[in-house]
């Protein structure tokens, strides 16, 4: 059984330590963040860091059963504009968290949301899936700015 409360903490300290990574990539010529890289699940810093909060937003809006928005890294052009989503994804994420019970939580779901993937889970389980995902694809962030001579400082929960 997972608690409100954890995951508030969890989910709230993925997005600090994802504001670390975006604040770092902030200042860096455009060029590079839009510079195709091999063997990347998504080939650019920036299709990384969209990628990373459509998925936020998709899994929270299927568990919902609200339909999908699908993002593209041309609707976020700019820092302030891929800014403005993620905050409007961490609120969305936040006030769904509140809305359910620590019952609600950890049961998992019993009707299918429309574009559902995968076998029925909890709203923990789905939410922790989303802290996992984005860490994941932080991580090959850290990785393509080591490659392109911009190394990204210490993004961990847990910073000295």
């Amino acid at each position: 059984m997972f608690g409100k409360d954890g995951i508030r903490d969890l989910h709230g300290w993925t997005h600090d330590s994802l504001d670390i990574l975006l604040k770092h990539v902030s200042p860096m010529p455009a060029e590079l963040l839009h510079t195709m890289l091999v063997g990347f699940g998504a080939p650019t810093v920036w299709k990384q860091l969209v990628h990373i909060l459509e998925v936020e937003e998709g899994w929270v809006r299927g568990l919902e059963d609200k339909p999908l928005t699908h993002w593209r890294a041309e609707d976020f052009g700019t820092m302030a504009a891929l800014l403005a989503g993620k905050q409007r994804v961490q609120h969305a994420t936040q006030a769904y968290l509140e809305s359910l019970s620590e019952a609600q939580l950890n049961t998992p779901l019993v009707k299918r949301p429309k574009a559902w993937a995968g076998e029925l889970k909890s709203p923990a389980f789905i939410l922790l899936h989303v802290v996992t995902h984005t860490f994941h694809h932080k991580g090959q962030v850290v990785a393509m700015l080591r490659t392109l001579g911009y190394p990204a400082p210490d993004t961990d929960m847990q910073r000295e």
